[in-house]
């Protein structure tokens, strides 16, 4: 009788235990669920082609996952004439509190612009490209340098160094560089940074570290006042090699 009732109370706690870990399975289970990264997208509406003298609305819609981000960052539209990125333009957003930001631009010439929606939210960084046509294109010359020219070649690819402000001789700066390809973050890339005086042979060189998806840092501390120029070296296993060069001006 003492055997049957120890036989009754372990089939009792066996069953106990696996209900429990079945109950832990589905609980990590949620949790994961709960865990899973969401996206940070951006809709970027912008109209196929434009008259000399049109006024165009560049339009955002941002979400992050399911939510609206009503409280983005930054929105920021880059324009510049294709060939010429060199010459870009930046125009503040409008935010609507609604999940869309909008800017407006006018055009003043013929030729094919193309920009980004430099978007920052929740700790995540997106930039979707969009082009427009603006007037009578065939006979307007579309002018570039080889560097840029490069640059633009790899269909996809595209390159956001965050622009540096008050730099200081003596102070450690940070360099950030936001990378995507075909719209989605470009990990696990090589990205160094070249940084010397203008104008002279002497060049330093940074190796950058990939924190979140698709953003590289690195530091440097610039010596003295004056123009520095740096270059963002960018490769992978892809046989991906690109590059952007950019004027550093320290001024204290």
């Amino acid at each position: 009788m003492r055997r049957r009732f120890w036989m009754f109370i372990g089939i009792i706690a066996l069953i106990l235990m696996t209900a429990c870990g079945q109950e832990e399975k589905v609980e990590k289970s949620t949790d994961a669920k709960e865990e899973e990264p969401k996206e940070l997208k951006v809709d970027f509406e912008v109209p196929e082609s434009a008259e000399v003298g049109d006024t165009v609305e560049l339009k955002a819609t941002v979400t992050y996952g399911e939510e609206k981000v009503t409280d983005a960052d930054e929105v920021v539209f880059e324009v510049w004439e294709k060939g010429k990125k060199d010459d870009s333009t930046n125009y503040e957003s409008t935010n609507h509190e609604d999940g869309t930001y909008t800017a407006e631009v006018t055009f003043d010439n013929n030729g094919v612009y193309e920009m980004f929606a430099h978007t920052t939210a929740r700790d995540l960084h997106t930039m979707p490209q969009k082009a427009i046509t603006v007037g009578d294109v065939e006979n307007v010359e579309t002018k570039g340098d080889e560097e840029h020219a490069n640059h633009e070649g790899t269909d996809g690819f595209a390159l956001h160094f965050m622009e540096l402000e008050n730099v200081a001789a003596g102070e450690e700066t940070e360099l950030m560089v936001h990378l995507q390809m075909n719209e989605k973050p470009l990990e696990e890339a090589s990205v160094r940074y070249e940084i010397g005086r203008e104008n002279t042979a002497d060049k330093e060189w940074v190796d950058a570290e990939e924190g979140k998806a698709g953003e590289y840092t690195g530091s440097y501390t610039f010596t003295d006042k004056g123009k520095y120029q740096l270059i963002v070296h960018v490769e992978n296993d892809d046989d991906l090699h690109e590059h952007e060069e950019y004027e550093i001006t320290v001024e204290k």
